[in-house]
């Protein structure tokens, strides 16, 4: 399907020296329109310099809440995320895309379980949300955080995770791990990593006993949880992931018919189909797509995010990198269109078949 921007004012909160809170002032007619998932995150678009910049970001407020926010943290060089942090104020409108996304928790307030969420980062944003409504719809449950972060002054919603931690003292465990602040017990300073996680499993965290482990942060921390995790005899199927992605420049390359081993490339979106020629040694799918139809969905462009999902109907593709579709899904023929290349001949895909929870 087409991709469909709202227009909405914003209200800006100062979490760190590097990172904002941004809640969205809704109007009324919107609101069940952005009712989500615990986990899922939202395209936010702007105009920066007079390009059309877009990124994913994690909704971290409970699914129960009327409002919605995201927490958005500097990243050196980052269009979205200096502009974000810098320059967008209170006030302001920003366009946005309804929730989408596949990872997180639909809580079941029969459901006793433990569950344990390990971020780094701002990969607090959807995993605070995920606590929180599970916290409030399943009250047999129990849940514990495991937060690295440099140092204490750059944890972002701490407050909120106090805030939690108070009104629900029984069930919920933080465990603040900081790597440039040294504590009294050596377990809770350093990096997030196999050792770390070994410790955990062994003094604070039963690693079999939980029912559903919730990984978010940067790429090495969350394979090496998976990885650890895996040692630790838990089975995959408990483990549930999502990644950040470090900006990139975006790029839209000019299709040339005559350049030698150009195959076609036939997309359907909204029902409508056009065709552009594609190198398969070039740009990704998504970059071809993008020349011809400007309402192609597109956000992190890392291979994370699943926004630009689409099926494969005909030919073959690789995928360069793939972090957010599962087995099941490339099974069944979906692809990331920004991390897929033809691969011998010619390819016909649709962006008019969705095959999970996300767009």
């Amino acid at each position: 399907m087409a991709v469909e921007f709202h227009t909405v004012p914003v209200t800006v909160k100062p979490l760190t020296v590097d990172a904002v809170g941004i809640t969205l002032d809704l109007p009324h007619e919107l609101r069940e329109e952005f009712r989500h998932r615990p986990g899922q995150h939202l395209v936010l678009r702007a105009m920066i310099d007079g390009e059309d910049v877009r990124r994913s970001y994690s909704i971290c407020t409970s699914a129960n809440d009327d409002s919605i926010s995201v927490g958005i943290k500097r990243i050196p060089d980052g269009v979205f995320s200096t502009y974000a942090t810098q320059q967008l104020a209170s006030g302001d409108t920003i366009d946005v895309m309804t929730p989408i996304g596949e990872f997180g928790h639909s809580p079941d307030p029969v459901t006793h379980a433990s569950y344990v969420a390990l971020a780094a980062g701002s990969g607090i944003t959807p995993v605070l949300s995920i606590l929180t409504t599970t916290l409030e719809v399943e009250p047999a449950s129990r849940c514990t955080l495991i937060y690295g972060n440099r140092t204490s002054s750059s944890i972002m919603f701490l407050e909120e995770i106090e805030a939690l931690k108070n009104r629900f003292p029984d069930r919920f465990q933080v465990v603040h791990i900081l790597s440039r602040e040294p504590h009294e017990i050596p377990l809770f300073e350093g990096r997030i990593d196999a050792a770390k996680i070994q410790a955990l499993a062994s003094s604070l965290i039963d690693a079999n006993s939980v029912a559903a482990w919730f990984l978010c942060g940067p790429l090495d921390m969350v394979e090496t949880a998976q990885h650890t995790l895996a040692d630790l005899g838990v089975p995959s199927h408990r483990v549930h992931a999502e990644l950040f992605f470090d900006e990139r420049i975006e790029t839209i390359p000019e299709p040339d018919a005559t350049a030698e081993g150009m195959v076609t490339l036939e997309l359907t979106i909204d029902g409508r189909t056009s065709v552009v020629d594609v190198d398969p040694e070039g740009p990704a799918i998504l970059d071809y797509a993008r020349s011809v139809r400007s309402e192609v969905p597109f956000a992190c462009k890392g291979g994370m995010c699943a926004t630009c999902k689409a099926k494969v109907i005909e030919g073959n593709v690789r995928l360069e990198k793939n972090y957010a579709l599962t087995a099941e899904e490339v099974d069944a023929g979906f692809v990331l269109t920004c991390q897929a290349h033809p691969v011998d001949g010619d390819v016909t895909i649709t962006y008019d078949v969705h095959g999970g929870v996300g767009r």
